[in-house]
């Protein structure tokens, strides 16, 4: 009886126990070690760091698990040599599976903290990131196949001829994916940019995703433009470079106006527009200019600053609507357009 309660320990209880142990010491880990790690990675100016060890956070007590169930499979009396392979395989292959996954959220996570730390050099954008999903998580799974004893190089061939046969028959496809990478790494635009196409689609920059390009119009519609369209196209990007730019504003006065009062109060409601509405670059001095006697009117342009061409229809609403407003109680006439008809007939 006590060799049968003996052979019974050594066989189930102790393989038992030591997967137990490892679910305990993974969870300690993670609990106390890895939190205090975290929490010292949180206070260094590297926010790589953060990334790492919040991708591997969810794997911490898997991979202690699979690592003592390995150890503790070896030990149990039933599973043979044979079996015990086997399953050394399995677990080995999840682990593999597992640190591919974390891989991918490392890859991912460090992508775009290095696009955002590139700040214009770079953009983040989906192109990127599913490309480098779909790298990692390939090398994984022949990682994977390896391991398990199957030959990887009758696979790579067939998926060298099917790739020629696809590259055939998603040729636009492809087309427009190699448009997109050569847009991000050309710079010729970015996510937020400000752009006018030469088809006369005008708008911000969604996003470059493998296939196109959402742009955002004004009116808040969305277009949605093909990568190789876009990639030959021509392209003004009015926040390339420079992105401020001059506001032009044309204002007409009557000829009995003063014209020195005209131009101080002009000069005063530019300044309060660059001071008030958002867009308006504040460190500019708006400038009034006489310019020519119209038919009715002598014509001004104001000219004054903003920050980003997309801004300049707000500023030039309001820049209106407090200068008409301000013109009634100057008493400065706005003229309507006179013409002076005669009938030959008459």
């Amino acid at each position: 009886m006590k060799n049968l309660i003996l052979d019974y320990f050594d066989a189930y209880l102790i393989p038992l126990s030591a997967i137990a142990i490892g679910i305990v010491l993974g969870w300690v880990f993670k609990r106390f070690i890895h939190h205090r790690l975290k929490k010292f990675t949180e206070s260094t100016q590297w926010k790589g760091d953060d990334v790492i060890f919040e991708a591997i956070e969810s794997h911490i007590v898997l991979w202690f698990f699979l690592v003592s169930l390995n150890i503790a499979s070896s030990d149990i009396a039933f599973i043979n040599a044979s079996y015990h392979e086997y399953i050394s395989k399995i677990i080995v292959s999840i682990l593999i599976l597992s640190i591919t996954l974390v891989a991918s959220k490392v890859g991912v996570g460090l992508l775009n903290f290095w696009a955002e730390k590139q700040g214009t050099n770079l953009p983040s954008t989906t192109i990127f990131v599913n490309l480098a999903r779909i790298v990692i998580v390939s090398i994984g799974v022949l990682v994977i196949l390896q391991s398990l004893g199957i030959s990887i190089t009758p696979l790579l061939t067939a998926l060298g001829v099917g790739g020629l046969a696809v590259s055939l028959a998603l040729k636009d496809t492809l087309s427009d994916f190699f448009a997109g990478l050569h847009i991000l790494l050309s710079q010729k635009v970015k996510p937020g940019d400000f752009v006018e196409l030469d088809t006369g689609y005008m708008g911000y920059i969604q996003n470059i995703t493998w296939r196109h390009t959402t742009l955002m119009e004004r009116t808040n519609n969305v277009v949605t433009v093909p990568n190789a369209k876009i990639s030959a196209a021509i392209v003004k990007n009015y926040d390339k470079g420079d992105p401020s730019f001059s506001i032009r504003v044309p204002v007409g006065v009557s000829y009995d106006s003063d014209l020195d009062h005209v131009v101080r109060v002009t000069e005063e409601v530019a300044n309060s527009v660059i001071k008030d509405v958002e867009g308006a670059k504040k460190d500019s001095s708006p400038v009034v200019r006489c310019f020519q006697f119209g038919p009715s009117s002598i014509d001004l342009k104001v000219y004054f600053s903003g920050e980003k061409y997309g801004d300049q229809h707000p500023i030039i609403d309001e820049f209106v609507q407090r200068l008409h407003k301000r013109y009634r109680l100057e008493k400065i006439e706005i003229p309507f357009p006179i013409r002076t008809i005669i009938n030959k007939n008459e």
